[in-house]
């Protein structure tokens, strides 16, 4: 036994003086549980999504719909554009022509249209579009049930206040007026009440609409004059009672409101579903792979090979470049391959945009190319190499939006995805798959993912020669 205790204390002893294993062990994952913490807004009061950029046009002068207007800015989740920005930080009011550009640019996903005749006039009801670019599907019906929230919690104002208006437009001001004021004294003299305050209710629109969804037994339910409902009937001796189900206000005002929704990107794409998540699955699984190559450096380095190389007519450039281009054409055979595979997995339309594909696919392949080249640069061995590289790795999918939607994560957390070599390389693949766009239209992506490989190159040969990594 004491031969036994006398071992794990050399094994104990020697994992301790391996940092880099001490690392992956404790450092590495409690790192990871409090980013991960801030991307899914485990510290946040309110863990719900915030920022989500909405364009909202009001194109109504009725008043209940500027109401919907400050309803929706009232919604935490959204961050609601009304205006369009205009040369010298000069600003107008955005219209609808607006949007279906804005929304192609990538500005915002998701716009509502208040049109001038949201008050229905040959009918009773409220008209409203949705402009959207479902590119992601967690995102999408998430921003549609907020907006179903938001919506139908101001319809029944809308709807009151629509009744008056045509009411008024029928009657003229005096026999409206009159008319509201009877009603009033009616319900105060046969249910009680201020007949005043009753007056005041009616002609703000509250009708008591947004109470008609409530169950009848409801205690809390109430009349238009604030007293209290009477009890539901109790059903009779030997009869078994059956609870009826509530109509909710959805399915209630549902059927007062049409919402004209419109898909401006991605109406004709092949397997949506597929063509969304696909490319991020596929550049995570690239930054693994070369992150993981970059082991290779410090395995060539102690067996000798770099020094036998450099002893032929080979400089170090050569040395790095040949790297540089091995894993741009590691990358792009990979990130080809997924793509096929894709195509006969789920019938992504690959073919379609082959050739923009291509070219971003090589984009991406450079940048995490240049990530790989980092990671061995800055790293003391191969042991500390896979464990940055894993922890970075899984940082950058899970801030870059592989996992999880960016618009959903708190807004620094957006901010600070944007800088990752996932979310552009993401951008890129949506731009080609699901938006279609043509080469010239992807330049400021395929910029973007050049700079970051410039300056990361740049970085990575500066420390890789200042380490003596080829001596």
């Amino acid at each position: 036994m004491h031969v036994i205790l006398t071992l794990v204390r050399k094994d104990i002893a020697n994992f301790l003086r391996n940092r880099a294993a001490v690392s992956l062990t404790f450092l590495v994952p409690i790192a990871l549980i409090y980013i991960f913490g801030w991307v899914f807004g485990l510290n946040q009061t309110d863990s719900g999504p915030s920022g989500i950029p909405l364009g909202v046009v009001n194109a109504s002068t009725n008043p209940g719909a500027a109401k919907l207007v400050d309803a929706l800015r009232a919604e935490s989740a959204f961050k609601v554009i009304t205006t369009y920005d205009l040369p010298h930080h000069a600003t107008r009011p955005l219209t609808e022509a607006d949007l279906r550009p804005a929304i192609r640019d990538n500005q915002f996903r998701f716009a509502v249209v208040i049109p001038e005749d949201v008050v229905q006039r040959d009918a009773i009801g409220l008209h409203l579009k949705i402009l959207s670019d479902p590119r992601n599907e967690i995102e999408s019906q998430t921003v549609s049930g907020l907006l179903q929230k938001v919506i139908f919690s101001n319809v029944p104002e809308l709807l009151g206040q629509s009744l008056q208006a045509r009411a008024q437009a029928f009657l003229g001001n005096t026999r409206f007026t009159q008319f509201n004021r009877s009603l009033a004294e009616t319900i105060a003299h046969n249910f009680g009440g201020d007949p005043a305050e009753i007056q005041r209710t009616i002609e703000s629109g509250s009708l008591g609409l947004d109470q008609a969804t409530k169950p009848a037994a409801d205690p809390s339910l109430r009349r238009l004059d604030n007293t209290p409902a009477a009890p539901a009937p109790t059903p009779a001796a030997g009869t078994a009672a059956t609870p009826a189900k509530p109509e909710t206000k959805s399915d209630y005002f549902s059927k007062l409101v049409k919402i004209d929704q419109e898909q401006v990107v991605g109406k004709d794409v092949k397997s949506p579903m597929a063509t969304r998540l696909v490319g991020g699955w596929a550049i995570m699984f690239l930054l693994f792979a070369i992150s993981g190559s970059s082991a290779a450096y410090f395995d060539e380095k102690n067996t000798g090979l770099f020094q036998r190389l450099l002893s032929a007519p080979v400089t170090r450039a050569q040395l790095l470049w040949s790297r540089f281009f091995y894993g741009i054409l590691l990358g792009l055979v990979q990130l080809i391959t997924l793509f096929l595979a894709g195509r006969l997995m789920y019938g992504i339309d690959v073919f379609g945009h082959f050739g923009n594909l291509l070219v971003v696919c090589a984009a991406a392949a450079a940048a995490c190319t240049s990530f790989g080249m980092f990671i061995a640069a800055v790293s003391p061995n191969a042991q500390a190499a896979n464990g940055l590289s894993t922890f970075l790795v899984m940082v950058m999918s899970a801030t870059g939006g592989a996992w999880f939607p960016l618009s959903l994560m708190p807004e620094f957390m957006q901010r600070i995805g944007k800088f990752t070599v996932v979310y552009w390389s993401m951008e890129g693949f949506a731009a080609v798959l699901w938006a279609g766009r043509t080469f010239t239209e992807l330049l400021p992506i395929l910029g973007v993912l050049a700079g970051i490989t410039t300056v990361v190159m740049a970085i990575s040969i500066w420390q890789l020669n200042r380490k003596r990594m080829f001596e």
